[in-house]
């Protein structure tokens, strides 16, 4: 099973911030749609990722409260990114290697989606699903 896949399932809407927006509005945006992190664009360009982890880091020890902080000061600047013709099973090794739970998919340099560490879990499940039932039934009949 490849990325793409996945996004043909799951579908290719990704939730985006500036990098001039405060760390409160990020919180704010992922609460409301109750996802764990934002690509951070510029125009039509990938410049980043925020999520849970980077808010919590930001809370950590902080002198100023989430509304003075940037986005772009807390963000991860280096992402981790996969291709939509990325094996899943590669995939999982790369988030599990990188410690990441999110990776937004580049098709030709642009995002094409974003794949979650329970999207690449829940897909793999229905792999071994799909592969139980067919071996069951190969069996009995």
């Amino acid at each position: 099973m490849l990325l793409k896949d996945i996004l043909a399932t799951k579908g290719t809407q990704i939730l985006s911030i500036e990098p001039h927006a405060t760390m409160a509005d990020a919180v704010d945006k992922m609460v409301a749609h109750r996802c764990g992190c934002l690509v951070v664009t510029q125009g039509e360009s990938m410049v980043g990722i925020i999520s849970e982890r980077d808010v919590l880091r930001a809370i950590s020890g902080a002198s100023e409260t989430l509304d003075k902080i940037s986005v772009e000061q807390r963000m991860t600047k280096d992402v981790i990114t996969g291709t939509p013709d990325q094996n899943i099973n590669d995939t999982m090794g790369l988030m599990t290697a990188n410690h990441v739970r999110h990776l937004p998919v580049l098709e030709h340099g642009k995002l094409s989606g974003l794949i979650s560490i329970g999207d690449v879990v829940k897909a793999q499940h229905q792999k071994l699903a799909m592969e139980n039932h067919l071996l069951m039934s190969y069996i009995q009949s």
